[in-house]
């Protein structure tokens, strides 16, 4: 797991959260490009998950989970929609996710966009 704005995610928030994000976490997130290129790179199956801003909020089950990086945007996540989602992933109810094996999630209807 690492998060929204990692990866070939970088550039994807909208001019002023790009602006903010560079300004404050940009190394911690070049950090997260790191671990990235190393999860790939391994021979372990694995699925990179980046979740957009994450909240305290309950479980929703109203989130998106998006492979196409046309509709990717920052927005909103509570943690226990993450890890519901992270349990699906293992409980192979994304075949697509595993497809493409990465994948951005963030709050709003629907399961996979």
């Amino acid at each position: 797991m690492t998060g929204f704005g990692a990866g070939n995610s970088r550039g994807r928030g909208g001019f002023l959260y790009n602006a903010a994000f560079h300004l404050l976490l940009g190394r911690v997130y070049d950090d997260k490009d790191v671990q990235e290129r190393i999860v790939r790179r391994s021979k372990l199956d694995w699925v990179i998950v980046r979740p957009v801003i994450l909240t305290n909020g309950p479980k929703t089950n109203a989130y998106r989970a998006l492979v196409d990086p046309r509709g990717w945007t920052s927005g909103f996540i509570s943690r226990a929609d993450v890890a519901d989602f992270v349990k699906q992933i293992d409980d192979n109810a994304f075949p697509l996710i595993l497809k493409y094996r990465a994948a951005n999630i963030r709050g709003g209807s629907g399961s996979l966009g």
